[in-house]
């Protein structure tokens, strides 16, 4: 090897190297987490859900999530009701990515010492549920760790997801939602019991008042047939 093509060479890697180190642009980033998410056509998981507010009497109940594209979800809860919506739950983030919305680059944030991309997104449709999201993004492993998320009729709540075994399909192993009570419409029909003993809470508690939904998974089944008879 002669030493003008060494030098060729070299300056070559180091160019790559110094544009291998630039951020991902943002719809290459968004476009390769839904890729990864996408993966997954259905799942059945069992987990442990509990419920944090501070004077409600939710006991911890073991559930069994079902999900199947494009967008059938069903939670089976061994105490009968869930106090928070599916969206609420976190479970199909990837329902984040559908549609048409602007993407806006927000800079970057640290979680648990690791910087994440940080972009809204921001739908097109006026009428959409969701008026802006926030999302977190690892950009290595692809994934998003935490999600900020104003709706029209639940407020707005915060996601954050930890991952281990089923990273590799953008699934994680522990969701935590907290949320504002007073921004919550309950299921019609259901009475709550308080830490107190009443059935009623004042307005004035319920705005000071902030919940937490935690699920942790213990196992996936991913891409089985699940019948539409499930949901």
């Amino acid at each position: 090897m002669n030493m003008l093509y060494k030098k060729i060479l070299l300056s070559n890697i180091f160019l790559l190297s110094i544009f291998s180190a630039f951020p991902q642009d943002v719809p290459s980033l968004i476009q390769k987490v839904k890729s990864k998410i996408e993966q997954v056509n259905s799942y059945e998981a069992d987990g442990t859900m509990k419920t944090n507010v501070s004077f409600l009497k939710v006991p911890q109940a073991r559930v069994r999530i079902y999900f199947k594209k494009p967008d059938k979800l069903k939670i089976k809860n061994e105490n009968g009701i869930s106090l928070i919506p599916k969206s609420i739950l976190g479970i199909g983030l990837n329902s984040l990515l559908k549609g048409n919305f602007t993407a806006l680059d927000a800079g970057s944030d640290l979680i648990n010492n690791n910087k994440v991309k940080v972009i809204k997104l921001i739908p097109v449709d006026d009428n959409a549920e969701i008026v802006l999201s926030t999302i977190y993004i690892d950009e290595a492993h692809l994934v998003i760790l935490k999600a900020r998320i104003t709706t029209k009729e639940n407020g707005t709540y915060e996601i954050e997801m930890n991952y281990g075994k089923y990273m590799d399909y953008a699934l994680p192993d522990k969701v935590t939602c907290t949320f504002s009570i007073k921004d919550y419409k309950l299921p019609k029909g259901v009475t709550l019991d308080y830490d107190d003993g009443s059935k009623k809470r004042s307005d004035k508690k319920l705005q000071d008042t902030r919940g937490k939904v935690e699920i942790i998974y213990a196992a996936y089944e991913i891409n089985k047939i699940i019948p539409d008879a499930i949901f």
